[in-house]
This record gives structure tokens, C-alpha cells and sequence, in this order.
């Protein structure tokens, strides 16, 4: 795909010197897209250009933080630290990549997709920040006040990096899978060695209608510049949110990972997080979890580093596109009871064949079937607050899940409660006592009979 970085007015701050470098930064990067891309390039075109890329950044730190001193800039401190990271860490093992696989078209793939997103993350948050853009921190939040500081601060950040006019979804997100997504998480710990975990949630057609329009892509697919740009976008828009919460100051990254839906589902299987944030940015869905130090558990998935962070990228789109694929052949079903044992049993019966999510609860089964409709709906008769007959009320009065096939799967299989549910036109009633060979083979005649 043709790659471009795609300067845009709100990249300025208002300051010329700023300014004029970053769109130096801008132009030298799209310069470096095309050497990139282009074969008969030869190693010394592309050392020599991402030499000048560096020396300009450099330049433009100088610049940044002489002109925050002249007007005694109180964040100045954190802001220096943020560039002697990037040139002291990021930049010297971005380059030890390129030298050590002399210039390989992954290596500067890599390069330029990590300059990318920490550029733009860099220009939109911490510069901002500079000229009074973007939002103070908040000054020792009580515990009760957390979960509303968290939900404005991302909201806003929504808007200052990304133009997105957001709005909270859910405040409570479950986990439940929106389309195909991206999920990113970081591992942060302090000097105690606590850790916490945040996970960022991304449908894939939100990364391309804003990281993707500005770096210019013309298609629908993700790859690898745009899934490392995407990383250091997000690891500063992490890093921004938990600058606004004082007890977070003191964590460090330790690790991140690219998951798969089934791991970050094991997330809340072993514990909710304490913030779990859904947002409708009207160009895509966005979550953002995260896991308070004390419920924090360590992944096994192997974390993403500058020497292996190519090949992990390629390997996880690899692994997604054969999934999606695999996934686009398979109906989905949603299993909806109260009962995590059932819940279990049922997704271990039919996972093989079907996709299968799950809902424990007739409000939690709504949201699903709104964030990734189901071609079935298996659905328990007997459930607490909301029961089974009232979820099926709640599908058939909405216009746009009025035709979702439902099949009761309940131990409640009395004729009284069947012609409760008739006028509802259910596609079907099975009994939980059945056998499961026997419940599984009803599923699949469901299945051949509406499609033969």
C-alpha cells in the first residue's frame, strides 16, 4: 500500500519554531515511505535518509525545550524525559534493528511505523500540552472519583489526538467482542514490583479511519507499519491517561503484547478490571481496560521487543487473517444463562463448529447482540431480573434484531411456559436434559434446514 503522513492543521501548536520542524518531520518521514518501498533504493539511500530524520529530531527537541524554558513551562521536567527516552532507548535499539539485518525491508518497516506513531502520539499530547491544549492533571483523585476521571480523561484525549466526538457505550464492558479487533496490552510495574495491565480494545476500521488516514492508507487491511505505528500511538495515549492519576506515577512499561481474542478474554475470567471503559467513536468502537496493581497477573504470551517486534506483528496479522478466515465460515451463536457451568459446558459442545460468545445475563445478552449479532441465540427460560421470555421481548421490539433466530436451551420445558413464548415465534425449545450429542445435533439440523 502506498503509505503517506498526512499533515493536517491541528498538528500545529502555534508556535513557528515547533511548528516548522514538525512539518520538516512530516516530510522527511513520507520521504523515507517511498525509499522504503522502493527496491532499487540502495542501504546507503535509506541510512543516510533515516540519519537526517534523527538529526532533525534532535534538532527539534533542542528547539522544543529551549522555547518551554523561555516561557518556564511547567511540565518541562516530564517532557525532556519523554525525548531522552526516545533518543536513548527507542531510536538506539531502532537502529541496532537496522544494522544488524543491514537495512532489511522489515527492519525499516519497523522503524517508520514506530517513528510514525510516536510522532503523532508526541505532536497531539505532550506538545499540545505545551501551549495549554490539552487537559491539567488531576490533582489526588479520591477512589469514588477515579471511575469518572478516567471515562473524561479518555473521552478527551478521544477528541484532542484523534477528532473523535465519542460517547460511552458501556462503563462497565464485559468483554464481549465487537467485530475484528485489535488488542493491545502494556504491563506496567513499580520499585515494589507490582504491576498493572491496560488493554486497549481497537475495531480494526477505527485504526484505518485515523491512524491509517493520516499515514494515507488506501485500503481496509491492516499491516505491519500501521500495527507498530498504532502501538506507539497507543502506548502515549496510555501514557497520558495515567499521567492524570498520581498514584500511577511511578510505573514503569515492563511489557507489551498483541493478543488474541481468547486471551484477552482469560483477562476476565480472572478478574474484572477495575476500569472497563466502552466508547462509540463514530468511526469505530474503542475499550479501554485496566487492572488495578493488586489484581494484575502475568500473561504467558511473549512480550513484543525492539529485536522481535516485526516478526511478532506479522506473526499475530498472520494469525488474525487466518482466524477471520476460518471464523467468516462458521456460524455465530450466543449462549445466554446465568450459570458459568453451563455456559462453560455449551461452549465446549458447539466451539468447535460454531463461534460462540457468551452472556449471563439478559441486559449483557442486549449488548452483545448489539456489538456483534449472533446468527442464533440459545437462550435460557429462567434467569434472575430479566428472564428468558423478557430477553426474547426485548429482541423481537427492536426493528433491527426482530428476525434473529432464538432457541430456548432451558430445564424449564412445562407446556405452560412453552405457550408463554409461542407468539414470540421462537425457532425453537430444547430441554438442558437432553443429551449433549443430542443438543448439538439439533444445532446443526437448525443450521442445514435454513440454509438448504
Amino acid at each position: 500500500m502506498e503509505k503517506q503522513l498526512v499533515w493536517e492543521k491541528r498538528f500545529n501548536i502555534g508556535v513557528d519554531v515547533i511548528d516548522k520542524e514538525h512539518q520538516k518531520l512530516f516530510r522527511i518521514i513520507n520521504k523515507l515511505f517511498t525509499f522504503g518501498e522502493d527496491e532499487e533504493k540502495s542501504e546507503w539511500v535509506c541510512r543516510e535518509g533515516i540519519k537526517y530524520f534523527k538529526d532533525h529530531a534532535m534538532k527539534h527537541f533542542a528547539d522544543e525545550e529551549a522555547y518551554m524554558e523561555s516561557i518556564n513551562y511547567s511540565g518541562i521536567k516530564m517532557h525532556k524525559r519523554i525525548h531522552d527516552d526516545f533518543q536513548k532507548k527507542t531510536l538506539p535499539a531502532l537502529e541496532k534493528e537496522l544494522e544488524e539485518t543491514k537495512y532489511s525491508a522489515d527492519a525499516v518497516s519497523h522503524f517508520l511505523g514506530v517513528c510514525t506513531g510516536w510522532l503523532i502520539g508526541h505532536t497531539l499530547t505532550e506538545d499540545h500540552a505545551i501551549v495549554g491544549r490539552t487537559m491539567s492533571k488531576w490533582k489526588d483523585p479520591l477512589p469514588e472519583e477515579m471511575h469518572e476521571a478516567m471515562r473524561q480523561t479518555i473521552l478527551q484525549l478521544l477528541g484532542d489526538m484523534f477528532q473523535l466526538n465519542a460517547k460511552v457505550v458501556s462503563e462497565s464492558y464485559g468483554g464481549e467482542k465487537f467485530g475484528n479487533g485489535i488488542y493491545y496490552r502494556l504491563t506496567y510495574s513499580n520499585q515494589q514490583r507490582k504491576t498493572t495491565e491496560t488493554i486497549l480494545v481497537f475495531e480494526e476500521k477505527l485504526l484505518i479511519n485515523t491512524i491509517g488516514k493520516m499515514m494515507g492508507v488506501k485500503t481496509d487491511k491492516l499491516d505491519a507499519t500501521l500495527v507498530n505505528a498504532v502501538r506507539f500511538a497507543a502506548r502515549q495515549f496510555v501514557d497520558r491517561v495515567m499521567e492524570q492519576f498520581p498514584a500511577l506515577e511511578e510505573y514503569k512499561i515492563k511489557a507489551e503484547n498483541l493478543l488474541t481474542y481468547e486471551q484477552f478474554e482469560k483477562v476476565f475470567e480472572r478478574k474484572n478490571p477495575q476500569f472497563s471503559l466502552l466508547y462509540d467513536t463514530g468511526a469505530g468502537y474503542f475499550a479501554y481496560c485496566a487492572i488495578a496493581p493488586q489484581f494484575a497477573e502475568n500473561g504467558s504470551e511473549k512480550a513484543i521487543r525492539a529485536d522481535n517486534a516485526m516478526v511478532k506483528v506479522k506473526e499475530f496479522l498472520e494469525n488474525s487473517e487466518a482466524n477471520e478466515s476460518a471464523a467468516a465460515q462458521k456460524k455465530k451463536i450466543l449462549v445466554v444463562d446465568d450459570s458459568g457451568v453451563v455456559l462453560k459446558a455449551i461452549n465446549d459442545l458447539l466451539s468447535e463448529d460454531y463461534e460462540i460468545s457468551l452472556a449471563k445475563s439478559g441486559l449483557s445478552a442486549i449488548r452483545s447482540i448489539t456489538l456483534n449479532r449472533p446468527d442464533l441465540v440459545l437462550l435460557d427460560y429462567e434467569m434472575p431480573v430479566c428472564n428468558g421470555k423478557q430477553v426474547l421481548e426485548m429482541i423481537r421490539s427492536e426493528g433491527e434484531f426482530a428476525d434473529i433466530a432464538v432457541i430456548f436451551l432451558t430445564g424449564r420445558v412445562d407446556k405452560e411456559s412453552v405457550q408463554k413464548v409461542l407468539s414470540l415465534k421462537p425457532a425453537g425449545y430444547l430441554s438442558k436434559n437432553l443429551k449433549p450429542a443430542v443438543i448439538k445435533k439439533n444445532i446443526d439440523e437448525y443450521f442445514k434446514r435454513i440454509t438448504s
